[in-house]
């Protein structure tokens, strides 16, 4: 194998930036790259990088740099890529097959360490390693992932075999593992293969052998069982380091193993069985060599380095130019890589011997094997079904090589082709398309099989055809024999002799042929009947003839021929072995051939010459079969009697020759050979010859010899006496000196004429110039064209009667077309006419026709038009139609036509419109007998008679076309419809369709009945639940269930889940029988519950004993008593209650005393209450029967404790009567305080409820009051006052209801009393004189009650906090922050905090920096979001960059700074937070510094470089913004290299903003720098569109000029100027204060660690503040100064 260098695909980096993982994919399309910065690169197969995509962690909570990828490989369809991650984790990208499509993740397989390395083997499988050891496969379809193996030591290596059936793994202990997915029958060992001296990191699995290596610089190869093959030793060459990767190539002949700037090739020697090392490849300053991806084919080789380098070698062992048009590349001894044929083949490898490649048409064969290829044709058919290749596959006798093709040059034409010669040896032209053929192994013959099923048999040297079999389902040869297996329907059918077609062997099958399996001296058929395989023997005896002839071992076959009785297989057999025999010289086995079948005479004359053979051979030894008698003999036997006469004549036999041909009557033959060698019997010969023609009445032969003899007189006779007037005839016109002979040509004349040789007589006649007769004999003869020609010489007025008969005669022939003219020429033109639509001449017909008049033509039109109107020519066909008068015809064509619309317009343009009605209708009718309904509803449709289609339709029940039609012509008639159809299927029993019908009129209530009429209960109970709801499935259970009856009923509705519903419905439809039936054998439960169910029915039916039994029997004795009750049988009532329900006695005595009542018997109601107890009632029928007196007796007396509430409610109705209202409780009040009844007194006071009178009211509360304080209990005066105070608080009497309070001590109802009316000044009296604890009580309200007034002037006397919550709440921030401010700092901070916050919401970011540059910036980690956000806000916002921003960026540093020195002295000091904040203050000290800068002219170049400085903190800044500002400002300044790359990486961005993506961004002018990749993606654009556009405009503009490098400018370091990190070292430097670029040199520290300034920028930028006296650059320097600890000595004081 050849290394060639064709590119670099990935340039390399300065430093280490490995290239960690590559891979081809297996359609050779697409090649991946992985780097260190886990972005996978996607070239095509040129290597043009054409996509790329990034890679993800387990969990971005770890960062993006959290992991490497070890292990990348494309999936077997090349539209996956698995990539395995050291962060435990395998992702499955779906990248599609196009470049450019989403990339989305379709598997992911979370592992319990590292993946170390991966490969995808075959569809769904992953293999892959891990730290652990472990080698595992992951399941892309069941996205599982389970272990193989583990040997426990950490996997290093991983690799497949060729055909990627086994794996490989090696570990770090040095163990190597293989493990098989399949065998493939090589029986090779699984497991641990070797143990290697060091970690395996290079290893490979070739054909032959395992070729490992790694760290001890030697290269071992194993053989298949793990012994040690080889070993390559380069442990003592000082210039090579250890082997870090290998590679295989993917037909496993060659190895390429990488070290240190070297590539080493091995290639497999297969006849010496070793590996030979080949030149090695040797690239100085490639460094280690950490991948290797070898393409598919084999073609190319690409090589990853540890700098981060991709190269793409080209791999060959030889290169031809094949036809001038392609490039063969020998990627291996067989193995071919085709260049510059587009990329499009398609390989076939079915074939054991050749491949088949497909490319634009053309089909080249690639033997196995062969460096060359072995032939190519051009078909368009690529299906391995049309292309048959015999290579080698039988010895032939005779023959060294024999390798044939077949293949399809169109559907129906095959061609055969000797791959040898190159050339065509046969084409077979077939009527039907072929769709199989295969040739047999010989390749002399060709089975094929087209379209009708047809096989068919083509013998390759015969060319002949033959169709041997029809209906062929299955055809195939029997391998290694000429036998023949095929399918016809039930019938299997074999040819065991296929040179006899019409012998077949048959036998009945009833299933289909699957296959054939010869082998263990039996050929078997396996024929598939139903699920089993059965197996047919076939007769390997008869298969065996067949082997044995192939061979040429005759006398085997022979042998076995005469074990046989004589078939027609047999006897085809006989016949075969007999010309093979023949073929071969042994007669003998050829005699017995032709004994067999029964052939006496070829046996005879074989036996004759064997034992002529058998003579000579005996008499001079040597092969009998050589002799010259034989040889003629067996020349003779096959009838090549020239080639018996040459082999005569060479032996000078001439009278065995001419005897050969005498004994076969072949005088010709005989006489030449005589003349040819001057034989002196000549002229006895001739004598004999004529006198055996004579004898032998072969008088034509006689003539002939004559006339040969120049004997024309003889001649004539013999001819005439022969009955060949016309040989006569013939003879006579060539001889002048005969035609003088008068009677000689009579007599000749006579016998053509009689003869009926009428042409050859005309002319006889025309030569001796008779035209009559000669004109009259044309005519007889049909000779028209002579006849014609003479009468125009002769007889012109004949010449038109001659052409009309020539005409007819022609006609009569069926030359219609050719008569044509004739009867043109004739002036017949309606036999013209008749003639060209016989002859289907329509142009010309039409010709003529247009020049007749239209009486003669209209009847030929239509005629014609017919003829147009079967070609679709409907418009010329309608025309025709019009000229003939028979428009009804062109109306008909149209409809037949389905053209409904022609027809209609053409109808309606000739016809009335009832007659086009009528004829349509009519047309119709024909069309529906004819059963073309579809046609008949147009015409229908046509004319609106939709309703004659619907009719018709019906009629036929086609339903749905009854349906179609009424949705689209009666569409408010379609539910009836629907229902009609329903009824009508229903009564045809065909009830699927009328359960559609019945459902689409949303009649399912119909369907449910009809599946019910037919016994049909679960379809009823499937529509029911489908279409009904609950209710109707229920319903519809409970029917079936009942249909059913017992046990039947209860598993029914077990398994429906609806016993017990079943059981309530029976009971709620009266069904009580079933109910009883269902609860007794199934819910026993649910008796009770159908009893009472059944007496509540008895009770309507009004059987009250029935029901009073039922209501027992449910144990609802209650039920019975109060149906008798309503009924008022009191009697019954009281009967059953003491019987059953004691309980109920006294609601019977109530009822009764009711009725009692009712009847105004007022003392037998008394009695009967008395007696149940109820006094209570019979007080409440007095009270009202307005029976007062009564009612206080019998309260007196069974009730004496509502005798008081009794008599006020007594009292109530009297006031209520005497219509006293309020007055008459005052009163009645005062007449008990009289009485001193003073709590019923309190009590009428208290009932005064006066809404028009308050003073009133308040009076009577207050007399209450004053009576309970003085008269009643304590407990009672407390119920009064409780009572009273919030009355009187309720209109407005607070005062009277403190003091009423402050009268029985309650000192907090009085406070609230005043709290309430507001008088704080009396409850704050209150609570300091009688409970100081209420104090803070009443100050909490006082609070509140402020608050909620607003009086927040106030509230600062009395709760600081609440009064600036208030302003808060106001929105006095002002205020607030005022009040706050003479407060302590952390309240003043807070309600700072709180108003920054407020600002930034509003968008006002630069008033709350303000407000901290006010009041300083506390160290709280509260407030951290808040500096945050005022620092985002202040570099996002626009126009900062001028020198008017100064001020603003100086508050933002000076804040920054005040935090920073804050935090040193907090907990904080150097948490991430506070170095966040230090960058920010950096940040900050840049753009203030920039201003300034830009304030100055002079200090142009320090704000430039300030702009260029920032882009290291792009993670923080927009970097749109920051990238626009530096290229600004760079540009500015010409530093034009600079500012373009600056301002197309802000283009990029702006770009990239659009898409929402930075993935597409290129990183590569900025390698080796600190301008940080992976940066915030801005969420808007921070530059107008106008700038950008300017910006956009100007990049063009330098790109087209081409006189900038797009390079960043360097420093003596060899890094970026700007860049504090130098790439090569690694070393930082400090960035200088005034400018941010690193200081290399003249540096200037300051007092502060990390404090520096560049000495020349330093000194520029005081002699700046000198000449300008710019109070910004002042500031600026006393900023440094108080940050930096002092300023240095150099510098100069500003006071």
């Amino acid at each position: 194998m050849k290394l060639k260098y064709l590119r670099t695909l990935l340039s390399p980096q300065d430093g280490a930036a490995k290239v960690t993982c590559m891979a081809w994919s297996q359609n050779n399309a697409k090649f991946a790259v992985c780097t260190v910065d886990r972005v996978v690169l996607l070239y095509d197969e040129h290597g043009e990088r054409r996509d790329k995509f990034s890679t993800k962690p387990i969990d971005m909570k770890y960062g993006r740099k959290s992991y490497i990828v070890k292990g990348m490989a494309f999936s077997p369809d090349s539209t996956k890529i698995a990539i395995g991650q050291t962060d435990n984790i395998i992702y499955v990208y779906k990248i599609g097959e196009d470049w450019g499509d989403k990339k989305v993740i379709c598997n992911k397989f979370i592992q319990t360490s590292a993946v170390t390395c991966l490969q995808w083997p075959a569809e769904y499988i992953i293999v892959f390693g891990l730290a652990e050891g472990k080698v595992r496969l992951a399941n892309t379809k069941t996205n599982k992932s389970s272990t193989i193996y583990g040997p426990e030591s950490y996997v290093v290596s991983l690799t497949t075999n060729c055909s990627g059936k086994g794996i490989l793994s090696g570990h770090a202990d040095g163990t190597i593992v293989r493990y098989f997915f399949d065998d493939e029958g090589s029986g090779e060992s699984q497991g641990k293969l070797v143990n290697h001296p060091c970690p395996p990191y290079a290893l490979a699995w070739t054909t032959n052998s395992i070729v490992a290596a790694g760290c001890d610089r030697k290269i071992v190869a194993y053989g298949k069982e793990g012994h040690v093959l080889q070993t390559f030793d380069y442990s003592r060459d000082p210039q090579e380091h250890e082997f870090t990767t290998a590679v295989a190539s993917p037909g496993g002949q060659s190895v390429v193993l990488g070290s240190y700037d070297r590539l080493r090739v091995f290639n497999w020697r297969p006849h010496r069985s070793i590996w030979e090392e080949a030149e090695p490849k040797e690239i100085a300053n490639l460094y280690t060599i950490t991948a290797l991806a070898w393409k598919r084919d084999g073609s190319r080789l690409c090589v990853g380095t540890l700098c981060g380098g991709v190269e793409l070698f080209d791999c060959y062992l030889r290169r031809i130019i094949y036809k001038n048009k392609f490039e063969l590349t020998y990627v291996g001894p067989s193995q071919i890589a085709w260049q510059g044929s587009g990329g499009n083949e398609k390989y076939f490898f079915e074939n054991e011997n050749v491949c088949m490649i497909f490319n634009a048409g053309e089909l080249t064969l690639v033997e196995y094997g062969n460096n060359d290829t072995l032939g190519s044709v051009r078909t368009e058919f690529m299906n391995p079904h049309l292309i048959s290749v015999r290579i080698n596959e039988r010895c032939q006798r005779g023959t060294e090589d024999n390798k044939k093709l077949a293949y399809l040059i169109d559907f129906k034409t095959i061609a055969i082709v000797d791959l040898i010669g190159g050339y065509n040896i046969g084409t077979v032209s077939h009527e039907s398309h072929v769709d199989w053929l295969e040739l047999n192994e010989t390749g002399h013959r060709l089975l094929f099989r087209d379209r009708k099923l047809c096989l068919h048999l083509y013998d390759i040297e015969s060319c002949s055809k033959t169709m041997i079999l029809n209906f062929c389902s299955y055809v195939q040869w029997v391998p290694g024999s000429d036998v023949l297996v095929a399918q016809n329907r039930n019938s299997m059918c074999v040819w065991y002799n296929i040179e006899a077609p019409e012998t077949v062997t048959m036998f009945t099958i009833r299933g289909d042929i699957i296959g054939l399996e010869r082998g263990g001296g039996k050929t078997e058929v396996m024929v598939m009947e139903g699920v089993t395989t059965v197996a047919y023997t076939l007769d390997e005896g008869l298969i065996e003839f067949g082997t044995a002839i192939d061979d040429g071992n005759y006398i085997r076959a022979t042998d076995f021929l005469e074990t046989l009785e004589m078939t027609p297989e047999t006897e085809a057999m006989w016949k075969t072995l007999s010309k093979l025999a023949l073929e071969a010289r042994q007669l003998h086995i050829a005699e017995r051939c032709f004994c067999a079948l029964g052939q006496v005479a070829k046996a005879r004359f074989l036996h004759e010459t064997n034992e002529i053979a058998d003579r000579v051979s005996r008499e001079y030894g040597g092969e009998g079969t050589d002799f010259y008698q034989v040889r003629a003999r067996l020349a003779m036997l096959e009838k090549n009697y020239k080639l018996a006469e040459m082999i005569f004549l060479e032996q000078n036999a001439v009278e065995e020759a001419m005897g050969m041909y005498q004994e076969l009557h072949r005088w010709e033959e005989c006489i030449a050979v005589a003349e040819a060698k001057g034989h002196p019997a000549l002229e006895k010969l001739r004598r004999s010859y004529y006198q055996w023609l004579m004898d032998t009445q072969q008088e034509e032969r006689a003539g002939e010899l004559q006339e040969s003899q120049g004997d024309g007189l003889a001649a004539i006779s013999l001819y005439l006496k022969a009955g060949l007037p016309a040989k006569a005839a013939r003879l006579v016109l060539t001889r002048e000196e005969l035609l003088a002979n008068t009677e000689l040509v009579e007599d000749i004349t006579a016998a053509l004429i009689k003869g009926e040789l009428y042409e050859r007589a005309g002319d006889l006649f025309e030569k001796i110039h008779n035209p009559q007769k000669a004109l009259e004999c044309y005519r007889k003869g049909n000779a028209f064209m002579k006849a014609v020609e003479l009468a125009r010489l002769a007889f012109p007025v004949e010449v038109v009667k001659l052409e009309e008969a020539w005409g007819d005669h022609l006609v009569q022939q069926k030359q219609l077309d050719a008569a044509i003219n004739h009867y043109i020429e004739a002036r017949c033109s309606i036999k013209a006419i008749e003639a060209a639509l016989g002859a289907r001449q329509w142009k010309k017909a039409i010709y003529i026709l247009d020049l007749q008049d239209q009486n003669t033509a209209s009847k030929y039109y239509p005629l014609v038009a017919q003829h147009y109107a079967s070609l679709q020519e409907y418009e010329i066909a309608e025309e025709l139609y019009t000229k003939g008068d028979r428009t009804k015809d062109a109306i008909d064509m149209y409809t037949q036509a389905g053209r409904w619309e022609q027809a209609h317009k053409l109808a309606m343009k000739c016809m009335r419109p009832e007659d086009v009605s009528v004829l349509y209708i009519t047309q119709a009718q024909e069309m529906e007998k004819q059963g073309k309904y579809r046609e008949a509803e147009r015409l229908y449709v046509t004319v609106e008679e939709p309703d004659l289609a619907i009719i018709m339709y019906k009629k036929h029940k086609l339903y749905d076309d009854v349906i179609r039609l009424v949705g689209k012509h009666h569409p408010d008639l379609l539910s009836d419809t629907h229902l009609h159809l329903g009824k009508e299927l229903e009564a045809e029993d065909r009830l699927q369709e009328a359960e559609y019908h019945y459902l689409k009129a949303q009649e399912w209530k119909a369907t449910v009945n009809m599946y019910r009429a037919s016994g049909l209960w679960e379809e009823a109970y499937r529509v029911a639940r489908t279409q009904g709801g609950a209710n109707a499935q229920k319903h519809v259970a409970y029917l079936w269930a009942k249909s059913l009856g017992g046990e039947a009923a209860v598993r029914l509705l077990n398994k429906l889940g609806l016993l017990e519903a079943a059981v309530d419905h029976a009971a709620d439809n009266r069904s009580f029988e079933f109910a009883f039936e269902l609860s007794r054998l199934a819910l026993k439960h649910k008796t009770p519950e159908v009893h009472l169910k059944y007496a509540m029915f008895l009770e309507d039916e009004g059987k009250f004993e029935e029901a009073e039994a039922e209501f027992i029997r449910a144990g609802k004795p209650k039920e019975a008593v109060l149906m008798f009750v309503h009924n008022q049988d009191w009697e019954a009532a009281q009967r059953v209650a003491e019987a059953h329900d004691p309980d109920s006695v006294a609601e019977v005595l109530v009822g009764q005393a009711r009725g009692a009542l009712e009847e105004k018997d007022f003392q037998k109601a008394e009695g009967l209450l008395l007696r149940a107890q109820r006094p209570g009632l019979a007080l409440n029928y007095y009270k009202e029967a307005g029976l007062w007196s009564d009612a206080l007796r019998i309260c007196k007396d069974y009730v004496p404790s509502q005798l008081e509430a009794l008599q006020e409610e007594y009292e109530r109705e009297a006031t209520k009567k005497g219509a006293r209202g309020v007055e008459g409780l005052v009163e009645q009040a005062r007449h008990w305080e009289q009485a001193e009844e003073y709590s019923h007194a309190v009590d009428c006071y208290l009932k005064v409820r006066d809404s028009g009178n308050s003073g009133l009211a308040e009076k009577c509360w207050m007399k209450a009051a004053e009576l309970s304080i003085k008269f009643l209990p304590p407990q009672r005066s407390m119920e009064v006052v409780l009572a009273v105070g919030p009355q009187l608080i309720g209109i407005g009497k607070h005062s009277a209801a403190a003091e009423l309070y402050l009268n029985l001590d309650l000192v907090k109802e009085a406070i609230d009393a005043f709290i309430e009316g507001e008088e704080w000044n009396k409850a704050k009296r209150v609570a300091k004189e009688l409970d100081p604890r209420y104090e803070d009580y009443v100050d909490e309200h006082y609070k509140e009650f402020l608050k909620n007034q607003g009086k927040v002037d106030s509230l600062v006397g009395v709760d600081v906090i609440a009064a600036l919550d208030l302003y808060v709440e106001q929105g006095q921030w002002d205020k607030c922050i005022e009040t706050a401010t003479k407060q302590n700092y952390k309240i003043l901070h807070k309600y700072v905090a709180l108003y920054a916050t407020h600002l930034i919401r509003e968008g006002n970011s630069a008033q709350a920096l303000v407000l901290y540059v006010q009041h300083g910036a506390p160290a709280n980690p509260q407030n951290f979001n808040i500096y945050k956000r005022i620092f985002t806000d202040m570099v996002s916002s626009p126009g900062t960059n001028c020198a008017e921003a100064y001020h603003s960026w100086a508050d933002l540093r000076d804040v920054l700074f005040n935090l920073c020195e804050n935090l040193v002295k907090s907990s904080e000091a150097n948490s991430p937070a506070h170095e966040e904040f230090k960058t920010m203050l950096l940040i900050a000290h840049y753009y203030a510094t920039r201003s300034a800068a830009q304030s100055v002219k002079q200090l142009e170049t320090v704000a430039a470089r300030l702009s260029v400085s920032l882009l290291r903190h792009t993670q923080l800044l927009p970097v749109d913004k920051a990238f626009y500002e530096a290229g600004i400002a760079a540009k500015a300044v010409g530093w034009e290299n600079m500012a373009l790359i600056f301002l197309n990486r802000f283009l990029d961005l702006t770009d990239a903003i659009e898409e929402g993506t930075l993935d597409g961004l290129d990183h590569s002018d900025f390698q080796d720098t600190d301008i940080p990749f992976e940066v915030p993606l801005p969420a808007k654009q921070h530059v107008p569109e106008a700038e950008r556009e300017e910006v956009r405009d100007w990049v063009l503009t330098v790109s087209m000029d081409q006189r900038l490098e797009q390079v960043l400018p360097r420093d003596e370091r060899g890094a970026y100027e700007a860049s504090l990190v130098a790439a090569s070292t690694g070393i930082q430097a400090l960035p200088c204060l005034i400018t941010g670029y690193p200081i290399l040199r003249n540096k200037i520290e300051f007092k502060r660690p990390g404090k520096a300034a560049n000495k020349d920028n330093w000194n520029k930028f005081l002699m700046a503040i000198k000449t300008s006296h710019s109070p910004v650059c002042q500031d600026v320097l006393k900023f440094i100064s108080q940050w930096c600890g002092g300023l240095p000595s150099t510098t100069f004081s500003f006071q």
